[in-house]
């Protein structure tokens, strides 16, 4: 820190989404209660991020695991996400908030993509945060997909192996053009990364949080700062 109580901020934060299950069955309600209180935390945190100071946020909403839950949950999961596109979108017009979605958009719904496209391509341009949103997103997907657009290049011999570099690599991956997060945060107790970010994640530092993601507060996103702050970063890349 530079100063006594001066906080540094992270520029980039990543968060994993985890306990809204768990929150919801604490308070003898279904799951699916869960998943809508997390996405209004989802809101307040990205106004108290930006508010702070954070210039990058990125969530993992839905892994390409997440598929493999029970199909209520999925479904009722996929109808959320349908209502969040459009609130999303009303919060970033108002807060100037330049909205991304990463992962494989192909396994997702038509109307679902066309809804991603709109929020995409209208806030752009925006100067506020820039959020980016992890949906059916894994770590590995990523990384095959990349390594799949490599050998197709090299195929069409637009691309010799001399060219690919780290650099070369990393423009390729769904975050492209994104700086690497400075601090990983992950609610509810859970110690792991699940398939999150694995190449961008090389040098990123992990919090790790008991409190489940409804009840993650702009004082618990204060606590993981303040966490990051009194780290040692001292490897190569910075």
């Amino acid at each position: 820190m530079t100063e006594k109580n001066e906080l540094v901020m992270p520029k980039h934060v990543a968060i994993i989404l985890d306990g809204n299950g768990r929150w919801a069955k604490s308070k003898g309600m279904p799951r699916n209660y869960g998943h809508v209180q997390g996405a209004k935390t989802v809101e307040v945190i990205c106004e108290e991020a930006y508010r702070m100071g954070i210039q990058y946020l990125t969530v993992y909403a839905f892994s390409t695991e997440n598929w493999n839950r029970p199909k209520d949950e999925v479904d009722a999961l996929m109808k959320l996400l349908r209502n969040y596109m459009k609130t999303c979108l009303t919060t970033a017009k108002k807060n100037r908030m330049c909205v991304r979605v990463i992962g494989d958009k192909t396994g997702l719904d038509e109307d679902i993509r066309n809804r991603i496209a709109q929020l995409e391509e209208s806030t752009k341009d925006n100067d506020g945060l820039h959020f980016q949103i992890a949906l059916n997103y894994g770590g590995r997907d990523e990384i095959i997909r990349a390594a799949r657009e490599i050998a197709h290049r090299a195929a069409q011999g637009s691309l010799s192996a001399q060219d690919v570099t780290e650099e070369y690599f990393s423009g390729i991956l769904d975050t492209h053009g994104l700086p690497e997060p400075d601090l990983l945060i992950r609610t509810c107790n859970e110690q792991r990364i699940s398939n999150f970010l694995l190449w961008q994640s090389a040098y990123t530092e992990f919090y790790f949080t008991p409190v489940a993601w409804p009840d993650f507060t702009k004082e618990e996103l204060v606590k993981a700062v303040e966490a990051y702050n009194h780290r040692d970063r001292r490897y190569g890349r910075i």
